[in-house]
């Protein structure tokens, strides 16, 4: 088993490994080796998943039940477990993981960034893997030579800075009509970072999450 192979078998679904890391010894998740974050792979994660039968049966949460039955299936044909950000409580410390793969690293405005996707890394589950696999190498922080950091004022009402992210603050800037552009298109201060302008990620995609924050 290596991370290129699991990374085989994501690949069909348009999910990737966003970084991988080796628990210590009698941490949670008990008896795992090495623990891989999986996440949406673009192009082609969105036009994919919404094509799947979880959209389409009228239930609540098509997104997470269909990480649920991929994820979880692969999980099981390589003796691992699968684990999820939207189970609990108790709720699994994915921001912790993220951090020590090497590949996330907490940004000027203090969300999550990632050495491909930028600010808008998201994670659909964790694998907890028995062996001890070989880590690919890491690179720098990218907000290190990031040309002005548009990150830092890209907040219309600042609710995402350098101080933290104020949520009563953004619900209320998004109920507006101001708030329009970073409901239907996803948060601007997300979509500032240069990284995640190269991303790819659909507006479509964004405008999903942001409907299920707004609940």
């Amino acid at each position: 088993m290596t991370l290129e192979g699991i990374e085989d078998r994501l690949a069909p679904h348009r999910l990737t490994i966003l970084g991988a890391f080796h628990p210590d010894p009698g941490e949670e998740p008990r008896g795992a080796g090495t623990l891989a974050l999986v996440g949406p792979a673009e192009p082609g994660f969105w036009a994919h998943v919404t094509a799947q039968p979880e959209w389409a049966d009228g239930r609540p949460d098509p997104l997470d039940r269909w990480s649920r039955r991929v994820v979880g299936r692969i999980a099981c044909d390589l003796g691992g477990k699968a684990l999820f950000p939207f189970t609990g409580p108790p709720w699994h410390p994915f921001q912790s993981w993220a951090l020590r793969t090497g590949r996330c690293w907490e940004s000027p405005v203090r969300l999550l960034v990632h050495d491909r996707q930028g600010l808008m890394v998201s994670f659909r589950a964790a694998l907890a893997l028995p062996p001890r696999l070989d880590l690919p190498p890491t690179g720098p922080r990218p907000c290190e030579t990031c040309v002005g950091q548009p990150c830092r004022d890209a907040c219309p009402p600042a609710a995402l800075t350098t101080a933290g992210y104020d949520v009563p603050a953004c619900r209320a800037f998004l109920d507006t009509a101001a708030g329009a552009d970073c409901a239907g298109a996803g948060c601007r201060v997300r979509r500032a970072c240069p990284l995640s302008a190269r991303y790819g990620r659909l507006p479509e995609q964004s405008a999903y999450h942001m409907s299920t924050f707004r609940r």
